[in-house]
Formats: C-alpha cells, sequence, structure tokens
C-alpha cells in the first residue's frame, strides 16, 4: 500500500485547532484526552488556537464552538466527550443542529475503525463531524483511546496537505 504521501509535491500547511473537552468532572490538569489530542495536533505542525473544558451543557457547547468556527484563524474545532447514549451525553445534539454540512464518513470510519479495539461496545459511540462556518469540526468519544483511534487514523492525515489524493486540510479555503 502507497504512504498517503508518496509522490507528492504539496507543502505542509500549518492549520489552527481548537479543542474543545466536554465534561463535568475534568479539569485542564486531569483531562489526558485534551491534552492528547493538543500535543498530537502540535507534533504535526498545527497551531493550537485554545484547548477549553464546558460542562454536558447543550448551550456551552455552542456557544464555544461557534465562538471559534467565527475566527479566522481557526480551521478545527476537535470535540471530545458527551457522545454516548446516556442522558447526559448532549454532544451531537449540540453540534449537529450547527453544521452547514455533515461528514458522515467520520463517524462511520470511526465506529468500524473502533469495533476492532472494542466490540460491540462502538455501538454506544456517536462520533459525528461537519463543516460549521468554513470550519471543520470533529467529535469524537472521551476516552483517550477513542482520541488516540480518531487522532491518528482519520483527523491527522485529513488536516495534513500533503495527503493523497486529497484531505480537507488542503483545501480549507474553499469550505
Amino acid at each position: 500500500m502507497k504512504s498517503a504521501h508518496e509522490g507528492t509535491e504539496r507543502e505542509f500547511r500549518s492549520l489552527g485547532v481548537a479543542i474543545l473537552v466536554v465534561s463535568d468532572t475534568r479539569t485542564l490538569e486531569d483531562d489526558h484526552s485534551g491534552a492528547f489530542l493538543e500535543r498530537r495536533a502540535q507534533e504535526e505542525g498545527h497551531q493550537i488556537c485554545g484547548r477549553v473544558i464546558v460542562p454536558d451543557d447543550v448551550q456551552a457547547i455552542r456557544d464555544q464552538v461557534r465562538d471559534w468556527c467565527e475566527k479566522d484563524e481557526v480551521h478545527a474545532v476537535l470535540v471530545t466527550g458527551g457522545t454516548g447514549v446516556f442522558a447526559k451525553d448532549v454532544t451531537p445534539e449540540a453540534l449537529e443542529a450547527l453544521f452547514d454540512k455533515n461528514i458522515p464518513g467520520f463517524g462511520e470510519m470511526f465506529r468500524m475503525l473502533s469495533w476492532q479495539e472494542i466490540g460491540t461496545a462502538t455501538l454506544e459511540s456517536r462520533a459525528t463531524a461537519g463543516v460549521i462556518h468554513r470550519t471543520l469540526v470533529f467529535v469524537m468519544p472521551g476516552s483517550q483511546g477513542a482520541c488516540r483511534l480518531a487522532m491518528e487514523e482519520l483527523i491527522l492525515p485529513q488536516l495534513d496537505s500533503r495527503t493523497r489524493p486529497c484531505s480537507m486540510g488542503g483545501m480549507v479555503e474553499k469550505l
């Protein structure tokens, strides 16, 4: 299988990335999933525009994501937490209503890959993605394993402008 960058002449483009952690219990000090997303985005050459924790509250989630999506320097928002099927899990409801365009393949691929690691527990995941005001928004479960899977296998390759045959990160100006 060819490398995602094989035969490419494209230059890397650093994107602005913001990270939202949805949790009633985490703080920046004990938030391992958000810290992981931040570290990996930086390691890949992207700029961090913010990392915030908000409670499992529809309005708080919407307000923070809207604020970031209105800023020209933010190209992608990574949201972790609140994607389960339990009463307190409201992240998909909060954000899917704001999507200008859905990216159904993200959730589909996340669940397919997740199946290989956690089996039928993947049915509880409502990972989703979309575009809000020309900004990519990726929503994933709150566990560090889920964040690792989403980031390494799906998000980072799509944020990398060199990925062949194409990447969303390479075309953010066309969103």
